[in-house]
């Protein structure tokens, strides 16, 4: 397995009831990625080894570290022996406010909040999404789960990463990323499309994970009003959402979903097929 690749073959022993056999299994890699501003650095996420600035773009515009792609002057990736630096150049106010609003968020991938600073930063204010903007219909909610699966060549290889796509109404899914994070890939998905120039409010998130706490915070964060998930969310999630005026659709799967707030953007929709 060659260090740097998203996954790796490796042998096993298949045991099962009536016997083993050898076999060899491809797992998917996970990497210390660290995010770094001005030289100093800032946070350390275990990610898959691909799609590096589009994952420190992401997490940069999630984080509220800057406001626009523009505002981080320059990015490069730079490989170690240990784990991957994304060393990021901020304009100057966007440096000057980072430095009084530091986290460290070393910790496992399935965390996205471990080793902030306070119990005040773990619940950040977030942006009000007002409007209803464009909105997938019934039919492209129910289905957006199948169709992000096309989209997950990791997954397929390995069975062990998530994915989060970007659901535009009548054009389908159109962007897709993996990770063996879930708020990885989503970052990663954000920082894709603010790279392509493509906004979050035209459409909508589809995620192959819960809907926690942080994912709700970085769909806020990021102007995307719609998040579509093949789990559940928590209840503390919901309380987000209903806040920051994000339509949340979870258990996403079987031809079907459940709506659990501001379903006013699909209102005219449930009218139509009731």
């Amino acid at each position: 397995m060659k260090r740097g690749e998203s996954s790796g073959t490796v042998p096993a022993t298949h045991v099962r009831a009536g016997g083993q056999v050898t076999a060899r299994r491809t797992l998917p890699e996970e990497t210390p990625v660290a995010m770094v501003y001005d030289g100093t650095t800032h946070a350390v996420m275990m990610a898959s080894p691909a799609d590096i600035e589009d994952f420190a773009i992401g997490f940069s515009l999630t984080e509220g570290i800057v406001a626009h792609p523009e505002q981080i002057a320059a990015c490069e990736i730079v490989a170690h022996a240990r784990g991957i630096e994304a060393q990021m150049w901020l304009t100057g106010p966007r440096a000057e406010a980072l430095s009084a609003r530091r986290r460290s968020l070393a910790g496992p991938v399935g965390c996205g909040l471990c080793g902030i600073d306070s119990l005040e930063q773990a619940i950040r204010p977030l942006p009000v999404l007002h409007g209803r903007g464009p909105a997938p219909s019934i039919g492209e909610v129910a289905s957006a789960t199948d169709r992000l699966c096309e989209w997950q060549p990791l997954h397929d290889r390995t069975h062990g990463v998530h994915a989060a796509g970007f659901l535009m109404p009548d054009r389908g899914m159109i962007l897709a990323r993996e990770d063996v994070g879930r708020h990885n890939a989503l970052d990663k998905l954000v920082g894709a499309m603010a790279r392509q120039g493509l906004d979050p409010g035209q459409g909508a998130f589809v995620l192959t994970s819960r809907v926690s706490v942080e994912m709700v915070q970085k769909c806020a964060m990021a102007g995307c009003a719609i998040l579509i998930a093949v789990s559940a969310p928590t209840l503390h999630a919901l309380r987000l959402a209903e806040g920051a005026g994000v339509t949340v659709a979870g258990f996403a799967r079987g031809g079907g979903f459940d709506l659990f707030s501001h379903p006013e953007r699909l209102e005219a929709e449930f009218r139509h097929v009731a």
